[in-house]
């Protein structure tokens, strides 16, 4: 007999933000919550008798390489995009039958090395081997601390103010599509560009902690976001949802390594929804903008102005070559596209 409770199938990749809206508004918190599950927000934040904990979970699932490299840097990113010091870490580690001891070894340097740049601490955390999984799936959860007295949220964007993008598209999925693809792209690629990408994690890196840190401490902003699955579109389609605004940015003016350009052209997928790790969405009015952008000169990071904040019934588009693209929901990661062969 035909379930008719079932509902439709789910997709790979995140779940439709539609979806997950029926389930967040049922919720109910206690007032030590400060910001709870909303969409489009990068962590939650409570209020521990004064102090203000910001929290984070962040799965790495697209790939079994550089784990413990991709998980700490990308719950640290949401921390600081609330405008908060990331601190303590745990980290869940499932394994498939078969997997060797040699896995946890270089997962834990890996680990080790990433934490202690940040002068983050391991606090704790899960390993297990089960068949629930077929490769490694690592969980990771950040805690920090709320650095000054405000808590940035995507929440406040305001009609008229600057979208900024620092460093370039799309730097975490560039470096997975590498590294899972690497002898099928030496036939196409030349290797000047992938002795780029090789470096890609570190430099220009997937960190965003030091470009969030630097625009919390030095100007008004609005909000700031870490673009991961779903990219670029889906990152601004998240501010634009939890701020009740449209967005319009130009896609000339966004700025795409080269080296991502010729990986996206030779699986034809697009790199303003590919995992978008290592780039920095910042909202800010047009004085601050200008001003974070020179300060983030001298600080060694790229930055350019990519769009403006717009009315809500102008929605999300892009404008591409004159052609206005809208953007009613924000795509599946271009990943979903080769998962099949990420196994």
């Amino acid at each position: 007999m035909e379930n008719k409770k079932a509902g439709k199938i789910l997709k790979i990749g995140k779940i439709d933000p539609y979806i997950l809206h029926k389930f967040f508004s049922s919720l109910s918190c206690d007032n030590s919550v400060v910001v709870g599950p909303r969409i489009g927000e990068d962590a939650a934040v409570i209020n521990a008798g004064g102090k203000y904990l910001v929290i984070k979970t962040d799965p790495i699932t697209f790939t079994s390489r550089n784990m413990g490299w991709y998980v700490v840097n990308i719950n640290a990113n949401d921390i600081a995009c609330m405008g908060a010091v990331p601190h303590w870490f745990l980290a869940t580690v499932l394994l498939p039958p078969g997997e060797k001891e040699d896995f946890l070894e270089e997962f834990f340097n890996q680990l080790q090395r990433s934490y202690s740049e940040m002068g983050i601490c391991l606090i704790g955390g899960h390993t297990e081997v089960t068949s629930a999984v077929t490769r490694p799936v690592v969980v990771g959860q950040m805690i920090g601390e709320l650095k000054g007295k405000s808590i940035i949220t995507n929440t406040n964007a305001k009609i008229g103010d600057d979208i900024l993008l620092t460093k370039g598209l799309a730097i975490e999925g560039t470096h997975l599509i590498y590294q899972e693809k690497k002898d099928e792209l030496k036939e196409k690629i030349p290797s000047r560009f992938l002795k780029n990408v090789d470096k890609f994690l570190k430099n220009p890196g997937i960190s965003v902690v030091k470009e969030a840190t630097i625009a919390a401490e030095n100007v008004d902003v609005h909000c700031m976001h870490d673009p991961t699955e779903g990219g670029l579109i889906a990152g601004l389609w998240e501010i634009a949802t939890a701020s009740k605004v449209g967005l319009c940015v130009k896609w000339e003016d966004i700025p795409i390594f080269e080296e991502t350009k010729l990986i996206c052209e030779k699986y034809k997928i697009n790199p303003l929804s590919l995992l978008a790790s290592g780039s920095l969405i910042v909202v800010t009015s047009p004085q601050e903008s200008d001003r974070l952008i020179s300060i983030y000169r001298e600080n060694g990071i790229k930055c350019r102005k990519i769009g403006k904040i717009v009315s809500p019934e102008k929605g999300v588009s892009i404008v591409k070559g004159g052609e206005i693209i809208g953007i009613s929901k924000p795509p599946k990661d271009e990943l979903t596209k080769l998962v099949k062969n990420l196994n």
